[in-house]
């Protein structure tokens, strides 16, 4: 069966029942309003506040505090059962207020129906609202409305619609009612009119063929809804770091456990060590530090105008190995521009602003000595259906951009509209057909009737046969109608959009415009590149960072912006790969796969082909952000590892769609994101060292000691309050160290490697292993020099807390300076370890403190024990650093 616009619009409207003069009656729209529904998208099933509350309980480090509480409590440690419960809430609400979010991408697709729509119901025009629309109803269509349905064109006078948010067409396209032949892309289906696209000018009329999740739209919004949010690097990172520290906990709890047991030990000894090593073994502030370290990520990138919709996004960021850029509006301002005239004479550059000056071959000319340029100007001035609100100025244009575009040319020679319709006097107007490709104006003269035409090179070229030489006319043969339709390829093989320009003289006002004309030349006009983009292209190669252009638009046209913003060096060598040569992931070869992986430009690629090739990319490893702004790109947004939607360009279904929305379109800001993804990765990776290197010494200090059958030197309670209280703010103050200098000199990092790579693990037992001795011989020596258990404990907790707060100063760079570097400058490390300081000293001196954590008030030589102890893991960690055999370790990894 053939489709709706392989048919004519007579057909469509019988097999509608419908007649385009009357439309349906009411009976009959009740009737299919109760058979299709309303003209409503289908409503997103989002994440309610209850389910993400509860989903903060589900993680590994949350089930191992939930079992070490349950056994306190078990064991009549109520204290420690409910500090530990303090620590899991603590968590949970972070947790949860920085994810409190929902998926709003269809409820923004739903904001572009709530329009109304003018109709034909019982041979009466009608304004209804557009939820009410059915299969079969009459529409009617004005410029500037918004097309409510899925439309079969029966009428189109000059129709040109606004088509870029959904197909990613930067220019409006004309419409027709003729049928088409064989199958066809949306992009052409030049007698429909499509939901949530606008009227451009022109007016027209259409039966409606599809509504609601039927139309367009609304299979664009389902793929949106169907795509599959992948689990971004940074959880895929976590979880598995959870999972190991999952099997360490066992295995050490489980080994100190049998030991003690068999060589006959108190078994309520041994459940306390037990607690013990889960509590020590638990980095229990890890998840509360990565939340605010991306969080405070977020209020960076805000202030550069950079919104991030979720917290992981940030630190995905500096994982990204490639970037599939829209065109329209990404790369491009999203505005015509007038920038050639190709004269007989030569081409002419037109100025981008009032203050410039008109060029041929480079040197300036005077309009007063160039006839033709100002013949020209005038004609695309007066062949024209657009305004402008500041004529003068060439600001606040409406109308199709491109008409727009040369009224704004013609401003900057001072040839304005209005001044020139009343030299000129408009007396009858020939639309622009989009079956002959051409428009006229006919204008009154003292000669006679100046007709002024534009439209299609190849459509002007074949009803001309002079062309102007200056102030002469001269016979355009076949011989020099090739050699403009050849001008005219070189025009578009640059990215310009071309028209011709041709005039003639009638005797009277009802003569046939398109015989008989006298070529001007062409027009050429442009999307211009983004001045900042090339830039950032730079530095994307210089970072490892991959961009592919995927759009819409014409193969010409982005091989030209490809190469005006630095994608590719040359487009005439560029290789694009078009939509329809795109088959199904599944259904690609390899060497089909490997050749989609080269390629960088991809154009007229619609919604499922762009979600395809982000399968592609992600299957073969990659870590992908997409770019866009259209409707059309809202899939692949929320399919891509990073959606990066455009903020004042952008739709509203782009934005919600995205991770990131950058509030100034600018792609230099989608560097600037990957710097601080970097950078918080760096971050993340250094606190995690900090954090779970105290750990280790936690562990190793409480084995060895129940192994000797010897009192705990740390108590579950202590332990907690280290890992809780003084421990996190050092953490915290490591995840907002800013970015080094050279982030972005290296390529990203491997998409595969963990938080904590072998040489990392090995970093954290040697850490461990120097703290944990060091509490250990503090502890030993308490006893030695008389000391009580009470005090010994005292003096090893505060030993190890004080350790851990010194110890942060061993996070720096290994090549970077002992004195001054990006620990020691970080002002917050200081304010960290001073509040430290004043915690640790608060749970030997308070009263509310020291019977909860058991603690005692240390002696003189206590003291002097805990600052000797408490120093060592410092010095010799930077003696490490500063000896030349640490720069020569293989496989080092400086976060």
């Amino acid at each position: 069966m053939a489709e709706i616009y392989n048919r004519s619009s007579d057909e469509v409207l019988e097999a509608q029942e419908v007649d385009a003069d009357s439309g349906l009656s009411d009976a009959e729209v009740k009737k299919r309003l109760e058979q299709h529904g309303e003209n409503r998208l289908d409503e997103a099933q989002t994440r309610s506040t209850w389910r993400i509350f509860v989903d903060q309980f589900k993680s590994l480090i949350f089930a191992i505090l939930f079992g070490a509480a349950a056994l306190s409590f078990l064991f009549g440690e109520v204290i420690q059962g409910f500090a530990i419960l303090v620590a899991i809430a603590i968590n949970a609400a972070i947790g949860f207020f920085t994810e409190l979010r929902a998926t709003r991408s269809m409820e923004a697709l739903r904001k572009m129906e709530r329009v109304s729509a003018r109709v034909l119901r019982d041979g009466e025009e009608q304004e209804i609202d557009a939820a009410e629309l059915v299969p079969g109803d009459i529409v009617l269509l004005d410029a500037g409305e918004v097309v409510p349905a899925d439309l079969r064109l029966v009428e189109s006078g000059n129709l040109r619609l606004n088509e870029s948010a959904l197909t990613g067409e930067s220019v409006p396209q004309g419409k027709t009612t003729d049928p088409l032949e064989g199958e066809t892309e949306v992009t052409e289906r030049e007698n429909m009119a499509f939901k949530g696209t606008s009227v451009s000018n022109g007016s027209g009329r259409g039966v409606v063929t599809a509504t609601g999740m039927k139309t367009e739209l609304g299979r664009i919004s389902r793929l949106a809804e169907e795509a599959e949010e992948n689990q971004t690097p940074l959880e895929k990172r976590l979880d598995r770091l959870s999972r190991r520290l999952l099997v360490v906990i066992v295995i050490v709890a489980a080994l100190v456990s049998i030991v003690g047991i068999v060589a006959g030990r108190d078994l309520l000894l041994m459940v306390e060590t037990g607690v013990a090593l889960i509590v020590a073994a638990v980095p229990e502030g890890l998840p509360i530090v990565a939340s605010i370290a991306l969080a405070r990520g977020m209020w960076r990138l805000a202030e550069r105008n950079a919104l991030i919709e979720r917290l992981s996004a940030v630190e995905t960021l500096g994982a990204t190995n490639i970037i599939c850029s829209d065109k329209t509006g990404t790369l491009t301002e999203n505005r015509m521009t007038l920038t050639r005239l190709a004269l007989p004479e030569g081409d002419v550059e037109v100025p981008s602003d009032e203050t410039g000056a008109f060029k041929l071959d480079g040197d300036e000319i005077d309009l007063e000595e160039r006839p033709l340029v100002r013949r020209a100007l005038e004609v695309g001035v007066l062949c024209n259906g657009a305004s402008l609100e500041e004529p003068e100025s060439g600001d606040g244009g409406t109308g199709d951009p491109m008409e727009v575009a040369l009224l704004v040319g013609g401003s900057r020679a001072g040839i304005v509209r209005d001044d020139l319709a009343e030299e000129f006097e408009e007396v009858r107007r020939e639309e622009f057909d989009p079956s002959v490709k051409m428009m006229a104006t006919f204008h009154r003269t003292e000669d006679g009737i100046r007709v002024a035409v534009k439209g299609a090179p190849e459509a002007v070229l074949e009803v001309c046969t002079s062309v102007f030489d200056g102030d002469k006319t001269r016979k355009l043969d076949e011989k020099a109608r090739d050699a403009w339709l050849e001008r005219n390829e070189t025009t578009t093989a640059e990215g310009l959009r071309a028209l011709a320009l041709a005039e003639k003289m009638a005797d009277n006002e009802d003569e046939e415009p398109y015989e008989g004309l006298t070529l001007i030349g062409l027009v050429g006009l442009l999307d211009p590149p983004r001045g900042e983009v090339r830039e950032a292209m730079m530095e994307c190669r210089e970072a490892g960072i991959r961009a592919v252009m995927v759009t819409g638009d014409q193969p010409s046209t982005a091989r030209a912006i490809a190469e005006a913003v630095g994608l590719v060096d040359k487009a005439d060598e560029a290789i694009v790969i078009m939509g329809k040569e795109m088959k199904k992931a599944e259904e690609l070869s390899k060497k089909e796969k490997r050749r989609l992986l080269k390629t960088t430009i991809f154009a007229r690629f619609d919604p499922e082909q762009k979600l395809d090739l982000i399968k592609i990319y992600q299957d073969a490893g990659k870590i992908v952000a997409m770019t866009g702004d259209g409707v059309n790109d809202a899939p692949a947004l929320k399919k891509a590892d990073i959606g990066v939607a455009m903020g004042q360009r952008g739709t509203e279904v782009a934005r919600e769609a995205a991770d990131m929305v950058l509030q100034d379109d600018s792609f230099a800001s989608i560097v600037t994101a990957i710097r601080q993804g970097r950078t918080i990765f760096g971050n993340i990776r250094k606190f995690v060292i900090y954090m779970l290197s105290g750990n280790t010494g936690e562990i190793f200090a409480v084995s060895l000691v129940a192994l000797l059958n010897a009192p705990l030197p740390l108590l579950p309670l202590q332990i907690l309050y280290i890992n809780i209280v003084s421990d996190v703010l050092p953490a915290l103050a490591l995840a907002v160290n800013e970015s080094r200098a050279d982030v972005m000199k290296n390529p990203p990092r491997d998409p595969k490697e963990p938080i904590l790579t072998r040489y990392l693990w090995g970093v954290i037992g040697a850490y461990g292993l120097l703290i944990g001795l060091s509490v250990l011989a503090v502890f030993w020596y308490a006893f030695e020099i008389g000391l009580d258990a009470d005090e010994a404990v005292t003096i090893s907790f505060l030993t190890f807390g004080f350790a851990r707060l010194w110890h942060v100063f061993n996070m720096r760079d290994p090549d970077s300076p002992i004195i001054r570097n990006e620990v020691t400058s970080n002002r917050y490390v200081w304010i960290a370890v001073a509040t430290g300081v004043l915690l640790m000293l608060a749970a030997a001196y308070l009263p509310i403190h020291s019977p909860v954590l058991q603690t005692v008030t240390p002696s003189g030589e206590g003291w002097l024990l805990i600052v000797v102890g408490s120093l060592i893991p410092l010095i010799v960690g930077q003696i490490i650093k500063l000896s030349p055999i640490r720069r020569l370790l293989p496989g080092r990894d400086r976060g």
